[in-house]
């Protein structure tokens, strides 16, 4: 029997709390279910910071800002989910003043304030600490800047497989990555070319090489590759210069991602591999209620 063509699409999506988003270039929808049972479906348009500009259509550029709307769009979309349970999320008081001096923006605010946040203290962990660990207790024993800077890396891939893990231990969290791995199932369901039921989508892959775990790994072995070869003797220009990277490194990882996820090449079957794996941790196997969702997002 023949093997099926497989259909790719540009759908992506994400999970969040008790449910998921789909998003279709410019238009997405978010579905949860709330305490009652009932699935809640929002339809909407984000057209992203940059909007529908050339620099979007720019190799190794758009997946900057790429990066940065799913970031904006996720944490806009979590908001909106958690809303539902909102007798369980205590306001803090930062909020509460946000929302009295800023008013109707109030949500806008909070969603670029933890949008930068969240990409401050990812910078912090997973591009300055590995450095400032090497440095300061390796390097008055190993000489060999190589040496140092290999190690760097592989302890900057290794905290981040670390984290991973951590959080998949937590309850809420693995009810998060159950979602994650309905939307994966519901996307590969429609790019087999298959009904999209719920018996077809429990049958499809948990796993897709699209995935932000692929990515965020990507971004994990790039910066090795490039730390290793740019390098600068001062310790504060080596701070700066693993920040100011970032942005390059983002880019890089996004084309890979983009060519990974509309390629069957044997090549790019074997360096997706390592971030497949990886997504074993991310996502779960959902049950049919969390498919439901995935179906109607």
């Amino acid at each position: 029997m023949a093997k099926a063509k497989k259909h790719y699409s540009d759908i992506g999506g994400q999970a969040v709390l008790e449910g998921i988003i789909m998003k279709n270039k410019t238009r997405y929808a978010v579905a949860v279910r709330k305490p009652d049972g009932e699935i809640d479906v929002e339809i909407s348009e984000y057209k992203g910071i940059l909007g529908d500009s050339k620099i979007m259509k720019i190799p190794f550029v758009r997946g900057i800002f790429a990066f940065v709307d799913s970031l904006v769009l996720g944490t806009r979309t979590l908001n909106h989910s958690a809303s539902f349970y909102e007798e369980e999320v205590t306001e803090t008081k930062s909020e509460e003043i946000i929302k009295k001096v800023f008013k109707d923006k109030a949500e806008n605010i909070l969603v670029g304030f933890t949008t930068v946040l969240s990409i401050v203290l990812a910078v912090a962990i997973f591009m300055v600490l590995p450095y400032v660990i090497t440095s300061q207790f390796l390097e008055p024993y190993i000489r060999n800047a190589s040496l140092l800077a290999i190690i760097e890396g592989i302890m900057r891939i290794a905290i981040f497989v670390l984290y991973t893990v951590l959080i998949s231990l937590m309850k809420d969290i693995r009810r998060v990555f159950m979602y994650h791995g309905a939307e994966h199932k519901c996307i590969n369901c429609i790019e087999k070319g298959r009904p999209l039921t719920v018996r077809n989508v429990m049958r499809s892959s948990k796993q897709h090489k699209r995935c932000g775990t692929s990515f965020m790994l990507f971004v994990m072995v790039i910066s090795v590759v490039l730390f290793f070869f740019i390098r600068v003797d001062n310790m504060a220009l080596k701070i700066v210069y693993r920040i100011l990277l970032i942005p390059v490194i983002a880019g890089i990882a996004y084309e890979i991602i983009r060519l990974a996820g509309n390629s069957e090449n044997i090549l790019v079957r074997i360096i997706s591999a390592p971030g497949m794996w990886l997504q074993r941790l991310t996502t779960k196997e959902p049950d049919e209620d969390m498919v439901e969702v995935a179906i109607q997002a």
